[in-house]
C-alpha cells in the first residue's frame, strides 16, 4: 500500500520538524508548510490524505483554511485535526463546525497525535485500506477509474485521457456545479485563470462522444460557472 500523505500546515518551524520527523519514522509522507496561503496551494495541486492544521496564523488562520478546503468538491473530505495553542471550548466548536474532524491542544503528546492521525486515518473510509472505489457506475454509464476505460449501454468510448478526467471527476462529484477555473487547475494543473476555454473545448468533444447533443444531459452547463454531472440522457438524443 502507497504510504498515506500528510500535510502538517504551522507557522512554528520547531513544531513543523517535530511533526514531520516523528510522522516519517511512523512511515507518512510529510509536506510541511509554513503558512495557510501555501496549504491551499499545495492541496490545489496535489491529494494528501490528512491535514493537520494550526489555528493561529499569520495571513490567513487556519479556521478560514479548513472553511475552504472543506468547501471545495475535491477537498471536502480531507480530515482535519485542528492544532492550537487556543484551548477555549469556542475555538474547538468553531473548527468541528467549519468540518474540522478532530482538534489537540497545544502542548501535546506527539505519542497522543500519532494515535490520533492513525484512527482518523482509519475512520476515513475504505480509500485508506486499499479499498478505493474504482468503478463508477451512473445511468448506463459505467466508468473504471483503474482501467480508464469506459462504456456506454455496454459499449466502449474512445476517450482522450483528458476527457476521461473530466469525467472522472465530474461524475466523482454528481450534481456539484465544478467551476471552469476548478476544472482547468484540477486537470491541467494550470496555476492562473486564463484559458477556461480549453475546458469548454474538452466538454463539447466529451459531450459529442456520449451522444449528448443537447445541453442539458449527462453534464449540463451552469451558465457563467461551469459544469455538473446529472447523469442522464438529454431528452434530445
Amino acid at each position: 500500500m502507497a504510504e498515506d500523505r500528510i500535510l502538517v500546515v504551522d507557522d512554528e518551524a520547531h513544531i513543523r520538524e517535530l511533526l514531520t520527523f516523528n510522522l516519517e519514522n511512523e512511515g507518512f509522507a510529510v509536506t510541511a508548510l509554513p503558512d495557510g496561503f501555501a496549504a491551499l496551494r499545495a492541496s490545489e495541486q496535489q491529494a494528501f490524505d490528512l491535514l493537520i492544521l494550526d489555528i493561529m496564523m499569520p495571513g490567513i488562520d487556519g479556521l478560514e483554511v479548513c472553511r475552504r478546503i472543506k468547501s471545495r468538491p475535491a477537498t471536502a473530505e480531507l480530515p482535519v485535526i485542528m492544532l492550537t495553542a487556543k484551548g477555549e471550548e469556542v475555538d474547538k466548536i468553531v473548527g468541528l463546525e467549519l468540518g474540522a474532524d478532530d482538534y489537540i491542544t497545544k502542548p501535546f503528546s506527539i505519542r497522543e497525535l500519532i494515535a490520533r492521525v492513525k484512527a482518523l486515518l482509519r475512520r476515513s473510509g475504505p480509500r485508506r485500506n486499499g479499498e478505493e472505489k474504482t468503478v463508477i457506475e451512473i445511468a448506463d454509464l459505467v466508468i473504471d477509474t483503474s482501467t480508464y476505460e469506459v462504456t456506454k449501454g455496454g459499449e466502449p468510448l474512445q476517450l482522450a485521457l483528458k476527457e476521461f478526467e473530466l469525467l472522472r471527476l465530474l461524475a466523482q462529484n454528481q450534481g456539484k456545479v465544478l467551476t471552469r477555473d476548478f476544472l482547468l487547475n484540477r486537470i491541467w494543473g494550470y496555476d492562473y485563470f486564463g484559458e477556461t476555454r480549453t475546458v469548454d473545448v474538452h466538454i463539447r468533444h466529451l459531450r459529442r462522444k456520449l451522444g449528448q447533443e443537447a445541453d442539458d444531459g449527462y453534464i449540463e452547463t451552469v451558465r457563467g460557472v461551469g459544469y455538473k454531472f446529472a447523469g442522464r440522457e438529454s431528452d434530445a438524443s
